[in-house]
C-alpha cells in the first residue's frame, strides 16, 4: 500500500471521474425515460385506460394503412391507441407499454423495411428486458418467397427472448389475403370485448377509363412495355409522387384474382394517372394474368377498377434537397413522377439502366427537357445488351462514387426503383462501396435513402 500522497490524490480523482460518469449516465437514462414518457402521454388517444400502442413496419403503404384500421376499431371499442412508425419506436416507449399491435411487413427474402432499419440496429441489437409487455403481431408477406413473413417473425422471436408474452399466435397474411385479415380483426374484438366486427372492406374501385396505351421498345429483346394512361371516370382523387395504384382485376373462370400494383408515373396536375407496364410472359408464352389484360386485353375507352394508395416511404424530400434517382427498367415510372414534381431548386441525377439504348430509353424526350431546364443536372444510363457498354445501372453507382460523395455530402437525398432482384441488391452494394456502409444504413434511417422496389 503506498502512502505517496500524489498517487493517493490520482486515486481519488480517478474515483470521483467514474462517480461523476455514472452521474451522468444515470441522468441520462432518466431523461430518456421521462421524454418517452411524454412521447406517450403526447400520443395517447381517447379512449379508457392505457393506451395500447400500435406500431407498424411498412414499405409500399399497406402496414399503415391497417395501423390506423386497427386504432380506429379500438377506439370503437372503447380503448385508446396511438400509432408510430417503427422509424419512431425505441425502447423506452415500449417499456412504457403495458400492450402493443405490431402491424409488421417483409420485403423480398425475409428483409425488414427500410424505415425499420433504426429500429433493428438500435432496439433488437441491444439486450433489454420487456418482461412486462403483452403483444400481438399481424406478420404481412408474400409465400411466394422462401421467408415468407420473415421480419415478423424475427421480431415475433426476438420479443418473445426479451421476455414480452404474446395475447395470441401471429397472425400471418398472405398478400393482404382477407381470411387472415378478419382473424386478425377478431383478436381485436376479444381486446376490445365487441361482438360484432368493424367493416374493413376495402374501399370501393373507382372506375378510370383507359385513354391511352402505347407500346414504347417495339423491337426490344427484353420483354414489351406499354405506356398506359387512365383518366377517372368521375372526380379523381388527390396523390403524390411515390404513391401506388391498386388496379383490380376481373373475375375469370368464377374467381376474382384480386389486384395488382403499380407505380405511378403522372402527377394529379397531368389530369390521369399513367403507367409503365411490361407485358410478363409464362414459360409456355402465356401473357401474365395482370399484365396480358391491361396491355392486350383491355380496349381503349374501356374501364378498370382502381384505387390510388398513398406511399408515404416513398415521398420526396423538400424541392430544396438535391435528389440522385437510380433505377432500371419500368421502375423509371416512379422516378419520372418524382421529376415531374422537381424543379430546379434542388436539382435531381437520374442513373438508369436498360437493355438496348436504340428501343429501350423510356421517356427519352422528356429526360433532355429536363436537363435542358435544369430539373435534371445530370443522366447516366446504362444498356446491357449494347456493343460497347454491356453495364448495369450499379455499374453506373460505382463508377460516380466521387460524385456521389459530394452530392450526399450537399444533402442528397436517393432515391431506387425498380427490380428487386438483382438491381436493388447491387445497386445497395455499389452505394456501400461508395458511400461507406455507415453512411447508407444512416441515410436509411434518416430517411435519405429509400426505396420501391419489386
Amino acid at each position: 500500500m503506498t502512502a505517496d500522497p500524489q498517487r493517493w490524490l490520482l486515486a481519488v480523482g480517478a474515483l470521483a471521474l467514474w462517480l461523476a460518469l455514472i452521474a451522468v449516465v444515470v441522468w441520462r437514462e432518466r431523461k430518456a425515460m421521462a421524454a418517452a414518457r411524454a412521447r406517450f402521454d403526447a400520443l395517447a388517444g381517447a379512449g379508457e385506460g392505457q393506451p395500447v400502442l400500435i406500431a407498424f413496419a411498412s414499405q409500399t403503404g399497406f402496414a399503415e394503412e391497417l395501423a390506423w384500421m386497427t386504432a380506429r376499431s379500438l377506439g370503437d371499442g372503447c380503448l385508446g391507441a396511438r400509432v408510430l412508425s417503427f422509424a419512431d419506436l425505441d425502447v423506452q416507449t415500449l417499456k412504457f407499454t403495458d400492450r402493443t399491435l405490431l402491424i409488421v411487413s417483409t420485403t423480398g427474402e425475409g428483409d425488414p423495411p427500410d424505415s425499420a432499419a433504426r429500429f433493428v440496429r438500435k432496439v433488437m441489437g441491444e439486450a433489454t428486458d420487456l418482461s412486462g409487455l403483452r403483444f400481438g403481431l399481424l406478420a404481412l408477406g408474400d409465400r411466394s418467397y422462401d421467408q415468407f413473413c420473415g421480419f415478423g417473425h424475427a421480431v415475433d422471436g426476438w420479443l418473445r427472448r426479451v421476455g414480452a408474452e404474446p395475447l395470441f399466435d401471429m397472425v400471418e397474411v398472405d398478400n393482404g389475403e382477407a381470411g387472415a385479415i378478419r382473424h386478425w380483426q377478431h383478436q381485436l374484438n376479444q381486446i376490445t370485448g365487441s361482438v360484432t366486427a368493424p367493416d374493413w372492406t376495402p374501399p370501393a374501385y373507382d372506375p378510370w377509363r383507359l385513354v391511352e396505351r402505347t407500346l414504347v421498345n417495339p423491337g426490344s429483346p427484353g420483354g414489351e412495355a406499354y405506356h398506359l394512361a387512365f383518366e377517372a371516370v368521375g372526380a379523381a382523387p388527390d396523390w403524390s409522387a411515390g404513391d401506388i395504384a391498386e388496379v383490380g382485376l376481373p373475375e375469370r373462370d368464377g374467381v376474382t384474382p384480386g389486384s395488382r400494383e403499380y407505380s405511378i408515373a403522372s402527377l394529379p396536375s397531368d389530369g390521369r394517372v399513367e403507367f409503365l407496364i411490361r407485358l410478363m410472359r409464362h414459360p409456355d408464352g402465356a401473357p401474365g394474368l395482370a399484365s396480358g389484360w391491361l396491355t392486350q386485353d383491355l380496349s381503349l375507352g374501356d374501364q378498370a377498377g382502381m384505387r390510388l394508395r398513398t406511399n408515404r416511404s416513398f415521398h420526396g424530400p423538400a424541392d430544396e434537397t438535391p435528389m440522385i434517382l437510380i433505377g432500371n427498367g419500368t421502375g423509371i415510372a416512379g422516378l419520372r413522377a418524382h421529376l415531374k414534381s422537381r424543379t430546379d431548386a434542388g436539382g435531381a441525377w437520374l442513373l438508369f439502366g436498360e437493355r438496348t439504348q436504340a428501343h429501350d430509353a423510356f421517356f427519352d424526350a422528356e429526360l433532355q427537357v429536363w436537363l435542358a431546364s435544369g430539373v435534371l443536372r445530370r443522366l447516366d444510363r446504362s444498356f446491357s445488351r449494347d456493343a460497347g457498354d454491356g453495364r448495369y445501372v450499379q455499374d453506373l453507382v460505382a463508377a460516380a462514387a466521387d460524385e456521389l460523395r459530394a452530392w450526399v455530402a450537399r444533402g442528397a437525398a436517393i432515391y431506387v426503383c425498380g427490380s428487386l432482384e438483382g438491381m436493388s441488391q447491387g445497386v445497395h452494394a455499389a452505394l456501400e462501396s461508395a458511400l461507406g456502409a455507415d453512411v447508407v444504413l444512416t441515410m436509411l434511417e434518416d430517411g435519405r435513402y429509400r426505396r420501391d422496389v419489386y
